[in-house]
């Protein structure tokens, strides 16, 4: 398929040597709710090393390790005081090499999110670019004096709330901030500001991680003329706003998604990570046209792959997964796409279901689907577990995003809570103190050690499928076509160099039957029968079945 508005060929940069990313699967890593190894109640690098077998053990192929640089942790470790540095509360640089040899020896590649958009406001950048107009880094960050009447520069809204400037009496002038005031905006208009963070990549590349996502890259860069955005004439796209946030009332034309981005730090971040060999650029890219901006990234613009919002927000449904998958791939050409179902910003999986309360059959379903879409699939931390969203107070809540516009959203906490390793265990085994979020109780009855001991569990049965899958290139790397059946069912073929799988799911718990052209080799279902021409799905059951006796 042919990308949306390719760039020049000239300015293209070439494939890859190594495309180990294009199919593997990932694994999403919240540290500081994933295992505390100290006792004091936060995850950290220890507790994540000691645990890296569990990971290994589901057979995926990468982690990504959400940050855990130093930061007064205002937006959890998103508002950065050293890229180059550990957070205290995470552990020490030699934690970090000590979790990167172990993983490596496991098998598993290692990312780390990479925030080149914004820093705290307490990082020494920032420290000495408030400070006046003609120190060395006066121009590190987006200031902007105010209108004649004292107001900010322009209508740009903060992603959190509120209008996204904040007045530094220092300068007399406006800083840009993009979510919370204290996460001020760089500018990567300036080479000197791009050369340092050029400089961090490669910090981190020395000390041999795999690659990197990053975190918000849209943002990187800004309207140089900070030309107002016009009003939002369509309905919000996926991966926007909080409900009820003005934000989306705009169109982020100016603020976002600038096309700078790819000749002015994509490209070169590409070429300082094809330099180290083996390594990959997984983008954050939301918001309007951002399917075409995907393809425009992943084309030789800088990214190898890239992350969206489409399966991450709103009811998961047969219907829609169709319409994106479908959608992206007809503008992504040999680009490539990291589908996911849960992250650490969004609600759980199983609890965008329409379903209060999912049976295991609908929990294990939602991985297994994920990983036979195209692309490369990135479960996160408890999705193989089949965790639910955990339901918590006003008093529990920690996300200042969600304490902001509580109770019409409440916010990114229920997805962080700690994870369940121990059913009887205090705290579920996370830690031996009060961890910094509370722990979710209902969460204890899919605890791993439960989990272990049952070959039917989510964990066990999807364990076997990706085993499964690793053995099957059509799911890891074929095309896709899909099959017109009746929501809430989903059937599509994979196919690579004439080995065909056909994958059908029932999405509703209603179960249904689809008919098949022909013959077929049952490979890996749950409440499925296959009988002559057609399967026969159970509630929520489905099938991955070779077509045509192949085998």
């Amino acid at each position: 398929m042919r990308a949306t508005r390719p760039l020049p060929r000239d300015r293209r940069l070439p494939p890859r040597r190594d495309l180990w990313w294009r199919g593997a699967v990932l694994y999403q890593i919240w540290p500081r709710s994933f295992a505390d190894g100290d006792g004091d109640g936060i995850g950290d690098l220890a507790g994540l090393t000691e645990r890296l077998g569990h990971i290994a053990r589901l057979g995926a192929d990468a982690v990504w390790i959400s940050p855990f640089y130093a930061s007064p942790m205002k937006d959890w470790g998103y508002d950065i005081t050293d890229h180059c540095a550990v957070d205290p509360s995470f552990g020490s640089l030699a934690d970090f090499d000590r979790l990167l040899a172990r993983a490596h020896a496991l098998g598993l590649r290692v990312l780390v999110d990479f925030v080149p958009s914004h820093t705290s406001d307490r990082h020494p950048w920032f420290l000495e670019s408030r400070e006046d107009r003609t120190n060395p880094r006066a121009d590190w960050y987006v200031w902007a004096d105010p209108r004649p009447d004292g107001t900010p520069p322009n209508n740009w809204l903060s992603v959190f709330g509120g209008p996204a400037w904040q007045w530094e009496p220092r300068r007399r002038q406006y800083y840009l901030h993009n979510f919370l005031k204290e996460q001020p905006d760089l500018n990567l208009h300036r080479p000197e500001v791009r050369e340092a963070l050029l400089a961090v990549a490669r910090f981190w590349l020395e000390r041999g991680v795999d690659g990197f996502r990053l975190d918000a890259i849209e943002f990187a860069f800004h309207d140089p003329r900070l030309r107002s955005n016009p009003p939002r004439r369509a309905p919000p796209v996926p991966g926007g706003a909080a409900p009820g946030s003005p934000w989306a009332m705009q169109e982020h034309r100016f603020d976002k998604g600038r096309a700078e981005l790819n000749a002015l730090f994509l490209q070169p971040l590409w070429r300082l990570t094809e330099a180290y060999g083996g390594r990959v650029l997984l983008g954050e890219v939301t918001g309007d046209r951002a399917r075409a901006r995907i393809a425009r990234h992943t084309n030789g613009g800088g990214l190898d792959m890239a992350y969206g919002f489409d399966l991450l927000s709103g009811t998961i449904t047969a219907s829609r997964i169709r319409e994106a998958v479908d959608a992206m791939g007809a503008r992504i050409g040999r680009g490539w796409m990291c589908w996911a179902f849960s992250n650490h910003d969004v609600r759980r999986a199983p609890s965008r279901l329409r379903h209060p309360d999912p049976p295991d059959a609908a929990r294990l379903l939602l991985p297994v689907l994920l990983c036979c879409l195209p692309g490369s699939p990135c479960l996160y931390q408890g999705d193989e577990l089949g965790l639910e969203e955990a339901e918590l107070s006003f008093e529990d809540l920690r996300d200042p995003f969600g304490i902001a516009f509580w109770p019409r959203f409440a916010g990114r906490d229920g997805c962080r809570t700690p994870m369940p390793w121990r059913a009887d265990a205090a705290q579920g085994g996370f830690s031996t103190a009060r961890p910094w979020i509370p722990f979710y109780a209902p969460h204890r009855r899919r605890a791993v050690d439960r989990q272990y001991a049952d070959p039917n569990s989510v964990y066990e049965r999807l364990r076997i499928f990706l085993a499964f899958r690793r053995g099957e290139p059509a799911l890891r790397l074929g095309d896709i076509r899909f099959l017109e059946v009746p929501e809430p069912l989903l059937a599509f073929e994979r196919s690579r160099r004439g080995r065909r799988l056909l994958c059908v799911f029932d999405l509703g718990g209603e179960g249904g039957r689809v008919r098949m052209g022909g013959a077929a080799e049952p490979r890996f279902f749950s409440g499925a029968a296959v009988h002559g021409t057609g399967i026969d799905l159970a509630p929520w059951g489905f099938a991955v079945v070779l077509l045509d006796g192949e085998g």
